[in-house]
């Protein structure tokens, strides 16, 4: 779980870095607003195009050795964003950045469907996520110091350190299998029950024909459009809309993610305490409905207050209901595609990151249109979709036989 833990800070810490050294990178390359939405476009693009066959080579050979591939590259191309001068070059990197980042998460859920036994899945998999939502949060304390003193190129050549350290390490003490750890005994390897099928085969035609498969990406496609809003658009938001100043952002731009930390090891728990008491499929419904809906209905409050301190607390708690369906979605994965996990995985957030390109070219374009708050509706709307969507989703009913 300490691994897990630790690339899931890493992942976001590389990941969100750019968005607060943003603002100087625009001004040092001369980058347009569009320009910028272009570049953040890039990644996510890239990002989810090859979630799905990484996510397969995970099933097919192992986590061990795809996400120490996964977070060597991205942490040299985390370098290299330190080293583009011009738009063209920022493009290309950040593409290519996102190409090799994607599967990380997928390959997690590999693990967790492997070392971890159906009752303690979504609770581990909040764990992962809360630690990604603590490096959204860390990633402005720490990189404003390094832009004050050395500037916005030293950010991503002091982070992309931390991937290359924790690839080290998970390569020397990880193994594919409890069963193939020295140090995993007999009450543990009961525990965690059988070990899946070693290089599955996938039909895609089996997944392809399945209700449950799309319903499972309909609810993170528009769960994402408003979890991206919270990554990329909250500082302008808040500036534009409620009237901070840059030097009060820091604090209401950072309680989102901690507010989401929180919920995500409660959603978690609260899952996999409900499966044993009602049932895989509502203990799995129940949290995912809840959460995403209860944010869509927390972003529609936040348009009618008034008072900026209130709206934007009120945000944030949005952000932190939305996060309480994470866990329970990626679980479901597990739950359904069991040794394809990362295959499965890896398609709905494929599916996500659609939403999140969709979100980062259009919303834009929307503000300029019709101003701040009709486009922020429309993600409140999303969300009420993706809950919709959780009524079709059967984590019973797995999409492999066997």
């Amino acid at each position: 779980m300490l691994g897990l833990f630790l690339l899931s800070v890493v992942t976001y810490l590389d990941r969100v870095c750019i968005n607060s050294a943003g603002p100087e990178m625009q001004r040092a390359l001369g980058l347009s607003n569009a320009q910028w939405g272009m570049v953040l476009a890039a990644f996510l693009a890239a990002y989810g195009l090859f979630e799905v066959p990484v996510g397969w080579l995970g099933d097919r050979f192992g986590p061990r050795a795809i996400l120490t591939r996964i977070v060597v590259w991205w942490s040299g191309f985390t370098a290299l964003t330190g080293a583009a001068s011009s738009y063209w070059q920022l493009l290309v990197v950040r593409a290519l950045f996102g190409a090799g980042e994607a599967g990380a998460y997928p390959n997690a859920s590999c693990v967790v469907s492997r070392w971890f036994p159906p009752q303690q899945r979504a609770r581990a998999q909040g764990i992962v996520f809360l630690a990604s939502r603590l490096g959204g949060a860390l990633s402005p304390l720490l990189v404003l110091p390094l832009l004050a003193n050395w500037g916005w190129r030293s950010v991503f050549y002091v982070f992309s350190l931390l991937g290359v350290i924790w690839a080290a390490w998970w390569w020397r003490f990880f193994r594919n299998f409890p069963q193939d750890h020295p140090r995993t005994n007999a009450a543990e390897a009961a525990l965690i029950g059988a070990p899946p099928v070693r290089g599955v085969r996938i039909p895609a035609g089996r997944l392809l024909t399945s209700g449950n498969f799309w319903a499972i990406l309909g609810a993170y496609h528009f769960f994402c459009y408003a979890s991206n809003w919270y990554l990329f658009w909250t500082a302008s938001y808040l500036a534009s809309q409620k009237g901070w100043e840059s030097s009060q952002l820091a604090a209401y731009t950072a309680l989102p993610f901690l507010l989401a930390a929180l919920a995500n090891w409660t959603s978690g728990s609260l899952s996999d305490r409900l499966v044993g008491k009602i049932g895989l499929t509502w203990g799995r419904r129940i949290v995912g409905m809840s959460g995403v809906g209860m944010a869509g209905v927390l972003i529609l409050l936040s348009l009618a207050v008034e008072d900026r301190v209130a709206a934007s607390l009120i945000l944030a708690l949005g952000f932190a209901a939305s996060d309480m369906m994470l866990p329970v979605a990626w679980a479901v994965c597990v739950d359904v595609g069991k040794a394809a996990a990362g295959t499965v995985s890896g398609a709905m957030n494929t599916a996500g990151q659609a939403g999140a390109v969709i979100m980062s070219i259009g919303y834009g374009a929307l503000i300029d249109t019709y101003g701040w708050n009709l486009p922020l509706a429309l993600i409140a709307c999303s969300c009420f979709l993706s809950m919709a969507f959780w009524l079709k989703i059967d984590p019973e009913r797995p999409l492999l036989a066997g």
